[in-house]
């Protein structure tokens, strides 16, 4: 079992700081990007708006959330330690690798199985987490 991310809350409250904490830095990585597309200060109020902040700030976000990966019958075992969990599990259920990030304040663990591609498959878990998750949490920060 491998372990890989940042943030693991157990409370609303919890995500909602980091989520807070997470504005300036996806500020400053978009200005940065636009800076080495050679934005001009025109192109750049033109084009960087808060809408793609804020997009950039879900991103960052997402992908620091932490994800398991593990075996398919350590999943199970998750699982069955995890009685009270809704399970939201997407992928073959004849492929041997899981990976997974619980939602621990929403009793809810999301999951998908992956054969040769482990950074695509948590990739997957992470945006599916904030989407189903993390977003109508976070809407109102």
């Amino acid at each position: 079992m491998e372990t890989d991310g940042v943030y693991e809350f157990e409370s609303v409250a919890a995500a909602r700081e980091a989520y807070t904490a997470a504005g300036p830095a996806a500020q400053v990585v978009v200005k940065e990007t636009a800076k080495s597309m050679a934005f001009d200060s025109q192109e750049y109020a033109e084009r960087v708006t808060g809408e793609v902040i804020e997009t950039a700030r879900d991103a960052l976000f997402a992908s620091l959330l932490t994800t398991i990966h593990g075996s398919r019958e350590t999943f199970e075992e998750w699982c069955d330690d995890h009685p009270d969990y809704e399970v939201d599990l997407i992928g073959g259920a004849n492929v041997a690798s899981v990976v997974w990030h619980p939602v621990w304040f929403a009793d809810t663990v999301v999951a998908a199985s992956y054969q040769n591609e482990p950074d695509a498959a948590a990739a997957t878990v992470r945006r599916r987490a904030f989407g189903r998750e993390y977003r109508q949490q976070l809407e109102s920060v």
